[in-house]
């Protein structure tokens, strides 16, 4: 059949019929013996199958090439703009887009062929990008739920600034392993921010005490994520923290009294300017007078020297030890410590210091007596 006998037949033929022969001549083009003519008259046929008014007929043609590489590439671009259920094939599976033309489609396209792009078995980081800065709510859940994309940190980055406040993106966001240290700790902020305001809109906690409570909750947050976290991600989450105004004396002192040394010493680093194997010497040397030079240039207030110091002394103390005391015993030791050498101090930030360091205390206290309990009932 030529291609005028076809075009004849497509005018009187019943939808259901031309949507079986779109199928089949599209399967024909891909995997036939054709010659060069052959292949030119059936690509016109397909070509000319984009202006059937039959919806069956096109997604007929979508459904047989949307996922080979040999479908021509001009019926392939045409199929990405028609209805959403043909456009949907093809832009999720047809291996002929190049990454420019999915980053115009993205930034044209409406939220369910932005997911459909999202949804590819590959996404470049140059596609993720796009579809971070400019992507609908809907496009930029499936890209963060899709396994196969490349999603850069830059881009998780914005994904953050655009949809932090969104629950469902949020909790997709801080469920990634790769999701940089600053960007988890600015999302829990935020979280912490909305709760407090909840909280106290709600009355059911003095405004003040709310922020007291989430920013508590907040600095104890950041410090577990500054655990986990890699050298190069714990200078970004400092200098983060810097910059937001967050990395405060309460939270530094907060931290040591934790055992995380590595935080203090990036803060140093970024404070004090120094290099930061310099500084991690310096720190865990043992020598006050070294530590105090490294402390001062920091900025650091010189009131709360000694309880740095104090606290620096306990945790290497405990790291010393062959069977180190639990975790209770340990901040009960580190608080008992601290709190002796602010004995003869009663400036307002050292019994701002002397407050979070009880508070401390108990949250260990707490925490211990849970995980006590379920070592109990695991046992049981």
């Amino acid at each position: 059949m030529n291609l005028r006998q076809f075009l004849d037949w497509m005018d009187t033929a019943p939808p259901e019929r031309r949507a079986e022969a779109a199928h089949a001549m599209a399967r024909a083009y891909l995997f036939s013996d054709l010659d060069a003519a052959a292949r030119d008259d059936m690509e016109a046929s397909l070509t000319v199958l984009l202006d059937d008014p039959a919806a069956e007929v096109r997604h007929a043609l979508a459904d047989a090439l949307a996922v080979d590489p040999k479908a021509p590439r001009h019926i392939i671009l045409a199929l990405a703009a028609d209805l959403l259920d043909i456009a949907g094939l093809v832009l999720t599976c047809s291996p002929v887009f190049i990454d420019p033309e999915l980053v115009d489609i993205v930034a044209a396209a409406d939220g369910p062929r932005q997911a459909a792009v999202a949804a590819r078995l590959s996404v470049s980081a140059g596609v993720a990008a796009a579809i971070a800065e400019v992507g609908e709510r809907e496009a930029c859940a499936v890209l963060l739920d899709n396994p196969d994309a490349t999603i850069a940190a830059i881009s998780l980055a914005r994904l953050a600034d655009r949809f932090g406040e969104d629950a469902a993106i949020r909790d997709r966001l801080l469920g990634r392993d790769d999701l940089p240290a600053d960007i988890r700790q600015m999302l829990i902020r935020r979280l912490g921010d909305r709760l407090g305001a909840f909280v106290s809109a709600k009355a059911w906690m003095a405004p003040e005490r709310a922020r007291t409570v989430t920013r508590e909750a907040c600095e104890r947050a950041t410090i577990a994520i500054a655990a986990e976290s890699e050298t190069d991600d714990l200078a970004a989450l400092v200098e983060h923290l810097r910059v937001t105004g967050q990395l405060t004396t309460a939270l530094l002192l907060r931290a040591v009294c934790a055992g995380n040394l590595s935080l203090f010493e990036s803060a140093l680093t970024v404070l004090a300017r120094m290099p930061e194997g310099r500084v991690a010497g310096l720190v865990r040397s043992g020598r006050v007078g070294a530590l105090r030079a490294v402390y001062e240039k920091a900025g650091l207030p010189a009131s709360a020297f000694d309880a740095f110091a104090a606290a620096i002394e306990t945790a290497r103390d405990w790291q010393r030890e062959e069977t180190p005391a639990g975790r209770h015993a340990f901040a009960r030791r580190m608080v008992e410590r601290v709190m002796s050498r602010y004995s003869a101090i009663t400036d307002g930030e050292a019994n701002e210091l002397v407050a979070m360091l009880r508070r401390f205390a108990a949250e260990e206290a707490r925490e211990s007596a849970r995980a006590a309990a379920r070592d109990v009932r695991s046992v049981a």
